[in-house]
Order: C-alpha cells, then structure tokens, then sequence
C-alpha cells in the first residue's frame, strides 16, 4: 500500500516538474522576444539619424529637396495613405542589410507638402510648416522685426526588420 502512494505521489510530482520547466521555457521565450523587440527600436535610430544627417547636408537645398530622390529613400510630398505597416520597403533606403546583430535598417523621408516640385511657400502649395526666425535677426525689441524663413516639416520613418520577424518602427517629424 506504502509503495502505491508513493507511486502515485512520484507520477504527481514528476507532472508538477515538467509543468514548471514548459513555464520557464515560454518565460524565456517571450523574454528572449521582447529582448530583440528592443533592440530593433534601438537601432531604428540609427536609420532616423542617418536620414537626419542625409536632410542637413548643406549640399541640400530647399531646391534640392522640391524634387524626389527615390534612390535615397526621400520623398517631396506627404503621401496621404503612407502607412508604415502596408508600405512596399524595397522604395525605401538601404541602410545596411546585416547590422551584426541580424537587423535590416531602413528608412523613409517625405517632406510634408502635398505637391511635389513647388516650394514651401508657393502660391498653390499646401505645407505643414513652421516659421523660424532669420539668423540674424535680434530676439529683443520689436517682433515684427523678425523676418521669417518658412521652413516644412519632414517625417522620417525608420524599419528595422530583425531576427525571429521581428518589426520595428520609429517615425520622427523635424524640420
């Protein structure tokens, strides 16, 4: 009778061992995941900052940029029905396809004017942008003595596609 308990008790505790270990092992697992969701987010920045330091070259002028250079990933209009997620990428730019770390990084800038071609402040363009005072204009006394220079936004979004599919966005709006 002692040896049958104890059988039993053996059956019971083996089941409640394996239990625990399949627990550990998905704890692992979704801990493993969102380890690499973090590091795609990360290095997602990379792909913003490089769109950043491509924007402010001052080989690039506002004229430069009425204009779409596909080839690097930039747009001269909004794109109303852009959308990160249904976005064909292979139209995007290139970063690197292997980071070391198994992570593609690409990015996307489109200037926020509906028209591509026109400046900012053309007669029928539509821009979201913002006004920035000249550098030389004095930031005491009057203000109406600050000459503006209509500068537009830009929305740069970044992907990075990374191992286990791992997708990571970052958007960023600068002007």
């Amino acid at each position: 009778m002692v040896v049958l308990i104890a059988l039993v008790m053996l059956v019971a505790m083996t089941m409640a061992g394996l239990t625990m270990m399949r627990g550990t092992g998905t704890g692992l697992g979704i801990a493993g995941n969102l380890a690499f969701k973090q590091t795609a987010t990360s290095v997602a920045d990379v792909g913003v900052e490089n769109a950043i330091a491509w924007l402010t070259n001052p080989l690039r002028t506002s004229e430069v940029l009425k204009t779409d250079d596909t080839a690097a990933g930039y747009y001269s209009s909004w794109a109303i029905d852009f959308s990160p997620m249904t976005y064909d990428w292979t139209n995007s730019k290139l970063l690197t396809a292997d980071d070391g770390l198994g992570n593609e990084v690409r990015y996307v800038v489109h200037r926020l004017c509906e028209t591509a071609g026109l400046a900012p402040n053309a007669v029928l363009q539509k821009c979201a942008t913002v006004n920035t005072p000249c550098a030389s204009c004095s930031k005491g006394g009057d203000a109406s003595s600050l000459i503006d220079s209509v500068q537009p936004y830009y929305r740069i979004t970044s992907r990075v596609r990374g191992p286990r599919n791992t997708v990571s966005y970052v958007q960023v709006i600068m002007y």
